[in-house]
């Protein structure tokens, strides 16, 4: 993960950032491999995966170019990557996808992604085709699953930067963090309504279960 952060340009290590930059990342390249996991073990009958990203996010790109393609063959699976650029790409994006009818699909993250996470948690259950996503939010405007950084021990760290910082810290000397929690959240209601049975072994591993 340091390396696509000092890629991006972002910061010269996790270590030692140097300039103005630190704080906590979420940025992961074992989290996209990991989702594909989750959603293979939930819907054990997908074979076909499409996968949306924000083509934008220098911390994405990387990941579903080359993480996501041999973590899919380990899995057995096929990955087909959607690359979203700019707000009329959803459209477009969506109707080939009707078109196709993957299996699954998993949410890659990004600007883009987050700002219209409910169009695509729409299209998602319209298509009833499960999903995954990579923050909590969306499974709770409707989405089926989320794997994630635990968004309140992120806010926690930020405010211990924040103080650090008002004490005279220097950004350059604070390391970047990487997140230590992550919480599976999934929601039955959605579920049902796609006509997913997920395994008790997989809803037994959920921090959080939607009814």
């Amino acid at each position: 993960m340091g390396s696509i952060l000092s890629g991006a340009g972002l910061v010269q290590s996790l270590a030692r950032p140097g300039g103005n930059v630190t704080g906590i990342t979420t940025i992961s390249r074992e989290l996209g491999g990991k989702r594909l996991e989750l959603l293979k073990e939930a819907v054990p009958k997908i074979a076909r995966v499409a996968v949306l990203y924000d083509a934008a996010s220098p911390g994405i790109v990387p990941d579903v170019k080359e993480v996501l393609p041999v973590a899919a063959r380990a899995l057995g699976l096929s990955i087909q990557p959607w690359e979203i650029r700019n707000v009329d790409d959803f459209d477009r994006v969506f109707a080939a996808l009707n078109k196709q009818r993957p299996d699954g699909l998993s949410v890659a993250g990004g600007r883009l992604m987050s700002d219209h996470q409910k169009r695509i948690v729409g299209f998602a259950s319209k298509s009833r085709l499960p999903a995954l996503y990579p923050t909590r939010e969306a499974v709770d405007v409707g989405g089926l699953m989320s794997y994630g950084a635990n968004q309140a021990d992120i806010y926690r760290r930020v405010a211990y930067y924040v103080d650090r910082i008002l004490k005279g810290a220097k950004p350059a000397d604070l390391p970047v963090e990487q997140p230590t929690k992550f919480e599976l959240v999934i929601n039955l209601k959605t579920a049902k309504q796609i006509g997913v049975e997920i395994p008790p072994e997989v809803l037994a591993r959920a921090s959080k279960l939607i009814k």
